[in-house]
């Protein structure tokens, strides 16, 4: 079996489990190679060099060996790990933001596959996250900045239908008309007692922010959210937590069901 070795890779960890009584398990995003799974020997040892590096939500570089063939989603060796620094980590809300984004690109990214893109993207919010209130507050760009992101990556991974038409008919929005993203049926008029829902003219400039792609792609997509408005931003949110768990699966969102215990007490 051939063995060769992967370095110096972009890489954030996205989760990490426990792996015998000293080692651990963990998940990471990478630009180049996507979510790779890298067992981290001796990682929980306190001499461990791994152990204060292996972090959450901070910029790091990789080294691991890769046995077998690409793309058969095995678990591979970590060799190497190094901080590459650049902000502090998020606190308060942005944390929980920040590892909600995490579970995202876990359920819902397959392994090896690469979106380099979606990376840099990623690492850009996080770098907004980090610079959040350090005090507890919530601050001005978390929300739109989530919504940025869920609705390109929902784009990225072929799960987000055109939002300037109706789905099922692929009739254009009217741009007084109201309509409502659902899991099952895309983009549709918006029904009797249906609470989520935004204008066909604010869906439509949406879809022409996400045309835009590229690196100005993300900052259209937030600009877009941001001209919406509060209102509007508020059922955007509800309309793309649902898709989102729709297509995470069972059970609820971990994160999610932590901000809306905290959010109870």
């Amino acid at each position: 079996m051939s063995t060769r070795r992967i370095t110096d890779e972009p890489a954030y960890i996205l989760h990490s489990y426990d792996w015998s009584e000293s080692s651990l398990i963990l998940e990471a995003f990478t630009r180049h190679h996507g979510r790779v799974a890298l067992v981290a020997k001796g990682a929980k040892k306190p001499t461990s060099n791994f152990r204060p590096v292996l972090l959450p939500l901070q910029p790091l570089r990789l080294a691991w060996s890769l046995t077998g063939e690409v793309g058969q989603g095995d678990i591979h060796t970590l060799k190497g790990a190094e901080w590459v620094g650049g902000h502090v980590m998020p606190v308060g809300d942005a944390l929980l933001s920040g590892l909600y984004l995490n579970e995202l690109l876990l359920r819902l990214l397959a392994r090896e596959d690469t979106h380099a893109q979606l990376f840099d993207l990623y690492a850009g919010v996080v770098r907004v996250l980090a610079t959040v209130d350090h005090e507890g507050g919530h601050g001005e760009a978390l929300e739109p900045v989530l919504r940025a992101f869920e609705l390109l990556l929902l784009r990225e991974i072929g799960l987000l239908p055109a939002l300037d038409a109706e789905t099922a008919t692929l009739s254009p929005l009217a741009p007084e008309a109201r309509y409502t993203l659902v899991a099952e049926g895309g983009l549709r008029a918006t029904m009797a007692g249906e609470r989520a829902a935004l204008a066909g003219a604010q869906w439509q400039a949406l879809q022409r922010s996400l045309d835009e792609g590229g690196p100005a792609g993300y900052t259209a997509v937030l600009r877009a959210v941001m001209e919406a408005g509060s209102p509007a931003a508020t059922e955007l949110k509800a309309q793309l937590r649902a898709l989102l768990q729709y297509h995470c699966g069972s059970p609820l969102l971990r994160t999610r069901q932590l901000m809306m215990d905290l959010q109870s007490l």
